[in-house]
């Protein structure tokens, strides 16, 4: 996501720095295909950004907010994870004792590739949001702006994750069940009769299987939003001990609808947290 994203903006004259040092050969494929401009040490690119855009596992979030803090990042700070709204406020906090500005954003929609667009949800100060909206504008990244308050846009994004990410996961522990007594197939019949099921879309198992290590983090963020909120997380805290499930199957493109519902049935595989 983080280089499709950042791709939209090469796309419009924006110049877009990324720091190689630590990363992965996957991930230098992926930046140098997105046309993004190398600059060795994270000091450097940190004192030539106006804006830092961070989009990383939920997790990360804290740990890239204080380095940019720690080198004392002066332009806009955009904190767009999949995190609660109270870690949003923190990470302001903590960065806007030498940032310009900060602002909360909110990734929602696939990764604008292939002709696919997606959102960049925005809330903060109202120049800050402009100026990150206007490096996005005429390519796949649309920036609804929220307002001025830093929260509403995680707020938005925990929502529904809350809603679709569960969904995806309860649908495909409805089609075990019914794969397991040999009913799948009438199953996909009944639901059939309601188009727009997550049901009917069994290739989405693998799917969700090999995205789990970023889902179940999202996930608490979820509950942990939803208990702030004087809401209950009992929902969130199982799905994402469900997805901890296919720990093993992590980016795995390979992987069937078969090996993903044994791998659920399979009990405890985690490799993450």
């Amino acid at each position: 996501m983080g280089a499709a994203v950042a791709a939209c903006a090469a796309s419009v004259g924006a110049r877009v720095l990324w720091c190689p040092a630590g990363r992965s050969s996957a991930t230098v494929r992926r930046a140098e295909k997105a046309g993004l401009e190398p600059v060795a040490e994270l000091r450097e690119l940190l004192a030539q950004a106006e804006v830092v855009l961070s989009l990383c596992p939920p997790a990360a979030a804290e740990a890239v907010a204080r380095e940019a803090a720690e080198h004392r990042f002066s332009g806009v700070y955009v904190e767009g994870n999949a995190i609660s709204p109270e870690r949003t406020e923190r990470i302001a906090g903590l960065v806007g004792r030498s940032a310009r500005a900060v602002v909360d954003g909110a990734v929602i929609g696939s990764p604008p590739v292939g002709g696919k667009a997606t959102r960049l949800f925005l809330s903060g100060p109202a120049d800050a949001t402009s100026l990150v909206a206007g490096l996005f504008a005429g390519s796949s990244v649309s920036t609804p702006v929220l307002g001025e308050e830093i929260g509403a846009a995680s707020a938005l994004k925990v929502a529904y994750t809350t809603y679709q990410k569960a969904s995806r996961v309860v649908a495909a522990l409805s089609y075990g069940l019914a794969h397991h007594h040999g009913v799948d197939q009438a199953l996909l019949d009944v639901a059939g009769a309601r188009p727009g099921s997550y049901l009917l879309e069994t290739d989405y198992i693998a799917k969700t299987a090999m995205r789990a290590w970023r889902w179940a983090p999202e996930l608490e963020e979820a509950a942990d939003t939803l208990i702030a909120s004087g809401l209950p997380d009992e929902v969130m805290r199982a799905v994402a001990t469900t997805l901890r499930r296919w720990g093993t199957a992590k980016d795995n493109a390979e992987l069937t609808v078969e090996q993903a519902l044994e791998l659920l049935a399979g009990g405890n595989n985690s490799e993450f947290s």
